[in-house]
């Protein structure tokens, strides 16, 4: 699929309305980074922008009022901007579609919103039929005039992937490889978009790129659906556990050279990616000279 669908507008209905049923065009590579106010610098976009990344996704569950989303689109001019993801548990559908358009309305056809159902351990008793709860959480978009094509669902397994393919523009993946990406793209077909979340580390050391990358992963091993999508998908149980293998951390957090950095971003978009959502490590520091010299590498 490519980002850079034109859907043509019947004549009656005006621009705005058009925007809002076409994809965003989000570019080959965007940045993901996590949404809180010390690690989304306030001028970031407008350097990510100038960079040639196409879009700037949101993490850590996004509020419902989407006034960072706003924010960030306040300071570019043509950066798409999206959550990755809004939870549906904290997150109510009603006041996330109302947020929605009024964004839309500020600026037109730059904001997808990004949805999913986050994690067990996390929501505790109120996750309970995850999936019902998704698609309920979709109904009530739909109700309040979100258009499918402004949306994708962080999908991982085969059923939420189908879904993500006829509900919403596609899907945002995160903590996946490229091994997922193939399979996510053989089971959704040619047309639906798949924008994988890509873990880099600017560091040619592997001691310490691998103390990085181990840091980062130690938070998400104990998360049954990261595991249950990792151990399908070409990793043992032993690899991921006590602190996480070399070889596991050098696939799922790749290390090295610009141009070690550039192989994992195209090796993504070899397996079906429209979008690698670039996420620099560790998150807390200033992804600046990363995302500048993966730019440069990859002629953006």
């Amino acid at each position: 699929m490519s980002t850079a669908h034109e859907h043509t507008a019947p004549g009656t209905r005006t621009e705005a309305a058009a925007s809002a049923a076409a994809a965003p065009n989000l570019g080959r590579v965007g940045v993901w980074r996590s949404g809180t106010s010390t690690t989304i610098a306030p001028e970031l976009p407008a350097l990510v922008e100038g960079l040639g990344y196409g879009a700037l996704w949101i993490g850590g569950s996004p509020a419902a009022d989407l006034a960072g989303a706003q924010a960030l689109l306040d300071a570019s001019e043509h950066l798409i901007v999206s959550t990755g993801i809004v939870n549906i548990w904290t997150a109510p559908a009603a006041e996330t579609a109302a947020s929605f358009h009024r964004i839309e309305a500020v600026h037109p056809g730059r904001f997808m919103l990004g949805i999913g159902i986050g994690h067990r351990e996390a929501i505790g008793e109120r996750f309970e039929q995850p999936y019902a709860a998704l698609v309920r959480y979709l109904d009530e978009l739909d109700a309040h005039g979100v258009p499918v094509h402004r949306r994708v669902i962080a999908a991982l397994g085969p059923r939420t992937l189908r879904l993500a393919a006829t509900r919403a523009a596609g899907t945002h993946p995160y903590l996946t490889t490229a091994a997922h990406t193939a399979f996510a793209r053989e089971l959704v077909g040619p047309d639906v978009l798949i924008a994988p979340e890509q873990r880099l580390i600017l560091d040619e050391n592997p001691v310490t790129a691998r103390a990085t990358g181990r840091a980062f992963l130690s938070r998400y091993m104990g998360l049954a659906n990261y595991r249950r999508t990792l151990e399908a998908h070409g990793f043992a149980a032993a690899d991921l556990d006590d602190g996480v293998r070399d070889a596991a951390v050098d696939a799922l957090t790749p290390h090295g050279s610009p141009a070690v950095l550039a192989a994992a971003v195209h090796a993504q978009l070899d397996a079906g990616a429209d979008h690698v959502c670039v996420q620099s490590l560790p998150g807390a520091d200033d992804p600046m000279p990363l995302l500048r010299a993966l730019a440069a590498e990859l002629a953006l």
